[in-house]
């Protein structure tokens, strides 16, 4: 073991070891009758010193064992010629059960044993219990010793396991949660930059095309007005490029289709891999929808198809972009358990980007669209949201054409309309009438 490895308990038991091995070997030296006891303790004590300093028997189990059997040699020599290292066993046994695996280590703890019992009878040792119950007595405490401690570690190991995957999950679970803030931070822009900067800069730029086209010929003002319109027209690109780059990463390839297309590839799978199989088609002709519309479908699509694999059980999932006359649909369809949507559920946050039927409900209704549920315990579950198409641009510059035109027609000097009551003209366009596009 790498004593860098070692807790301090660990180091301290080591250290325990030494000592004790050092303390019996210097007693069987000292009470050895002949030369040669004296001679085998010191061998014992050089081939234990050099296993505790080599740093290959702490990394390799091979040369570990070598080293073990050469130890219990030199031991069994010590044994042989004096009876003082029959108390050498007992810190023999905690090597052996240490160092090499369970099938090895109990049937040598056995050995030492019963190597130590027939020492003592060998060198004269009157028979009685004791001759036998010392040396397996130690052999019994050392084995429950050693097989507890393991117990012990591998709990610990369990654990320290453990507490570094609920580490690294909550690192994940933190990363995600920062980056589902940041989607719905750059949505809630986008959203906010198309509903005020973009649709008042196209408010402004129809509204100076239409007094452009009141202004008599050869006015000093013509000039003016054309930068400001055309400072407007690239404010308004600009505008459109910014709600562009702040739309979700999944539309940054291409089309809501598309999108949507890739989220159903990478849903699920065949049947076996634990995810119900999901399948993309398109009713209709598609035409463009603004951002806000393909952020609130794409949004909505993802979080029914993940309640599907997450709840439902499902085999099948099927998602539909249907095109209509004046409205766009998305449909999400499984096979799965189902559920009672008149069931009581807890209530939840309808926030931005947040999960669950609230959520988006919540969606759809921002965008003045409908969303509906219908599920039955065992029947699968269907969801459906329905947006209202917006009105095009173009239909907004037939408009101002249409209101700048009619304002051309009234008498140039200031003079009174026909219709015209108390002899006030006519404004050349009123701000109501510029129809804002809001596919802007």
């Amino acid at each position: 073991m790498d004593p860098r490895s070692l807790t301090p308990a660990l180091r301290a038991l080591r250290l325990c070891l030494h000592l004790l091995m050092a303390a019996l070997l210097g007693l069987a030296a000292l009470r050895a009758q002949a030369a040669g006891g004296v001679a085998a303790a010191v061998v014992t004590g050089a081939v234990y010193a050099a296993g505790a300093l080599l740093p290959a028997v702490r990394r390799s189990q091979r040369a570990a064992a070598v080293w073990l059997t050469a130890l219990c040699l030199a031991w069994l020599t010590l044994l042989w010629l004096t009876p003082e290292g029959l108390w050498l066993a007992f810190p023999l046994y905690f090597l052996q059960l240490h160092l090499l695996p369970a099938r090895w280590s109990l049937p040598a703890v056995t050995l030492t044993a019963g190597a130590a019992i027939l020492s003592y009878v060998r060198h004269g040792a009157a028979l009685n219990p004791g001759v036998f119950i010392g040396p397996l007595l130690g052999a019994a405490v050392a084995v429950a010793t050693v097989l507890g401690y393991q117990a012990l570690y591998r709990e610990s190991e369990r654990r320290r396991r453990l507490i570094e995957e609920l580490i690294s999950t909550r690192a994940e679970l933190a990363a995600a949660e920062r980056h589902a803030g940041t989607l719905a931070e750059r949505e809630r822009l986008a959203r906010e930059i198309h509903d005020t900067l973009a649709q008042g800069l196209s408010s402004i730029q129809l509204l100076l095309r239409a007094a452009e086209r009141t202004l008599p010929e050869g006015s000093p003002a013509a000039g003016h007005i054309d930068r400001a319109r055309q400072t407007a027209q690239d404010n308004l690109a600009e505008a459109r490029r910014f709600v562009r780059a702040l739309a979700p990463p999944d539309l940054e390839q291409g089309s809501l289709a598309g999108a949507l297309e890739r989220l159903c590839g990478t849903t699920g799978g065949p049947e076996g891999t634990g995810g119900p199989r999901a399948r993309f088609s398109v009713s209709g002709t598609p035409v463009e929808l603004p951002t806000p519309y393909e952020v609130a479908l794409l949004r909505i699509a993802q979080s029914a198809l993940a309640n599907t694999v997450r709840h439902a059980a499902a085999s099948r999932a099927e998602i539909t972009l249907s095109f209509m006359a004046g409205s766009v649909t998305l449909d999400v369809v499984d096979d799965g358990a189902g559920f009672d949507p008149a069931a009581p559920r807890p209530v939840r946050p309808s926030a931005e980007g947040g999960f669950g039927l609230p959520a988006m409900r919540s969606r759809a209704e921002s965008l003045g669209g409908a969303f509906t549920v219908e599920s039955a315990p065992g029947q699968g579950t269907a969801v459906a949201v329905s947006l209202p198409l917006p009105v095009t641009a173009p239909s907004a510059s037939a408009s101002s054409a249409s209101s700048a035109s009619s304002a051309s027609d009234a008498p140039a000097t200031g003079s009174p309309a026909p219709d015209s009551p108390s002899g006030a003209s006519s404004p050349p366009l009123s701000p109501s009438a510029a129809v804002l596009p809001t596919g802007a």
